[in-house]
């Protein structure tokens, strides 16, 4: 395990982790939505089929269709939330393990099914799995990195994110050729539960967390991991500067973490800290990614009136686009910041998701408007993974607390993923009853990201998990909270110093008293 050190130490774990997860988490959350109008699959499962069906019973069975293809992100809701009880008895590679064996049985279920309850208990169970490792791999990263790169280091996961759907959009399209026989939607199924058994194999190659080893009170091991992710010596400078940081944090945490204290002010501002999380990831499904990311072949298709093989082709070009674009935030997040990254995407998928509501609200004969609508469904997808597809994981585990950052990544996500169910679910009704009305809705709530994030969002670039902690506990208001962020971060070294001459101001004043 220690053999890989440093820089490869980090790849291998980017490679062999990070990857294989987050791929899993945008190749079957979006996986489902291409295969819908394929025969074979309508043959099977008939209590969805909204391509024969008109009147009432195709709305019911939109309606049953939206709730199958969310029930996925109803098991990573709940695979989530179970991480704020097991994430840290178990720490973060047995987590992930865990995860990563659940998610392979639920892609073995879906691709065997021959019934609508074993494909909808396979959805579950492997949303259970994706849940855990949205949670989980985040902060895994966060403990594991240095501040000056941290930023890159788990904004990646959108990027790979986009590797999953734009590896579903392919395949799908790939197999949509196969007009007999249900390997065209069982084949697209099964191919994602290679990658689980890569991660299942692979966890146990790389350290844990030393944050969490040091928290559990193995400081030996801690350091090693540590020295490990370094590549420097267990006794160099760095690793040892690092690791007294760490320790100094966790020795001025003298209560216990209950998971309570998220809903409690207190001087360490929980309370504010998992409100700027849980509108984050609330955000994060309301600005309409998922809605273009899952929907897209749909909205080419019953939208746009195009047929199924150019609408196949369009959401592939689409999400491929997507990927590229997720280039943009990997370059500029540790240069411009966070809370400059979320405000230009906020603006700009609210500017094109107005322009999506005037280019569908007219007749689908309209060439132009077509043209227009398939444009701005491309330059939303330029816009959304620079905020919001790996900076909203990141900003999540750097605000949140020591002592409660599983808890509060965990309720977090479950947060995204309880609004990602509700878009999953209502999509199909509302496009079918609002029509480009629908759009107007995220219109407005990407429009107030801006301001929100302007007014409330503290920036966490360059600063150490620990200064995080600092940042908040020392500042009594929000706004002198957000200004102190904007001024340019200390140095580990300069920070254990700073705490040291604070430290001795404190026991010469207790003296005197």
């Amino acid at each position: 395990m220690i053999e890989l050190r440093g820089a490869k130490l980090e790849l291998a774990q980017m490679l062999l982790v990070v990857l294989p997860s987050f791929i899993l988490f945008g190749y079957n959350q979006s996986g489902v939505g291409g295969l819908l109008s394929i025969e074979s699959w309508v043959e099977t499962f008939p209590q969805i089929d909204t391509i024969h069906t008109t009147g009432k019973q195709k709305s019911d069975n939109s309606t049953v269709q939206g709730v199958i293809v969310a029930t996925c992100t109803l098991g990573a809701l709940f695979g989530s939330l179970a991480c704020s009880w097991i994430g840290d008895p178990l720490g973060r590679r047995k987590t992930i393990f865990l995860a990563a064996i659940l998610t392979f049985i639920g892609e073995v279920l879906e691709c065997t099914s021959f019934h609508l309850a074993q494909f909808t208990i396979g959805r579950f169970i492997l949303g259970l799995g994706v849940g855990a490792l949205s949670t989980t791999v985040p902060v895994w990263q966060s403990e594991c990195s240095r501040a000056k790169n941290r930023g890159q280091h788990v904004v990646i996961d959108g990027l790979f994110i986009c590797v999953g759907y734009v590896l579903q959009a392919w395949i799908n399209l790939g197999f949509f050729q196969i007009k007999t026989g249900s390997l065209s939607w069982r084949l697209p199924l099964a191919i994602p539960a290679i990658i689980s058994l890569v991660l299942i194999a692979s966890i146990y190659i790389i350290p844990e967390s030393p944050r969490w080893l040091a928290k559990k009170g193995s400081l030996e091991q801690a350091r090693q991991s540590l020295s490990a992710f370094r590549g420097q010596g267990p006794d160099s400078f760095e690793v040892s500067n690092e690791l007294a940081a760490i320790e100094l944090a966790l020795e001025e945490i003298t209560a216990v973490a209950r998971k309570r204290d998220l809903f409690i002010m207190g001087e360490h501002k929980n309370l504010y800290r998992f409100l700027l999380a849980l509108v984050l990831q609330f955000f994060q499904q309301w600005c309409g990614s998922n809605l273009i990311s899952s929907y897209s072949t749909t909205i080419f298709e019953e939208g746009l009136g195009m047929d199924s093989q150019t609408a196949r082709i369009l959401s592939g070009g689409c999400l491929t686009w997507k990927f590229l674009s997720s280039f943009v935030a990997f370059a500029t997040i540790d240069r411009f910041g966070r809370r400059k990254l979320f405000m230009f995407s906020g603006v700009g998928m609210s500017l094109c998701m107005a322009a999506l509501a005037i280019t569908n609200s007219m007749p689908k004969s309209n060439h132009s408007a077509q043209i227009a609508s398939v444009f701005f469904v491309f330059f939303f997808n330029f816009f959304v993974p620079i905020g919001f597809l790996g900076c909203n994981y990141l900003y999540v585990t750097e605000i949140a607390p020591a002592r409660l950052r599983m808890p509060m990544t965990s309720f977090s996500t479950a947060n995204h993923w309880l609004w990602n169910f509700a878009v999953l679910m209502i999509t199909p009704v509302a496009m079918d009853s609002l029509g480009y009305q629908y759009y107007i809705v995220y219109a407005v709530l990407g429009g107030c990201i801006p301001l929100l994030v302007f007014f409330f969002y503290p920036e966490t670039m360059g600063r150490s998990l620990e200064q995080m902690d600092e940042l908040f506990q020392q500042h009594s208001t929000i706004p002198a909270i957000v200004k102190a962020s904007l001024k340019p971060p200390v140095s580990d070294l300069e920070h254990l110093t700073i705490k040291a001459e604070r430290k001795e101001k404190e026991l010469q004043i207790e003296e005197k008293a």
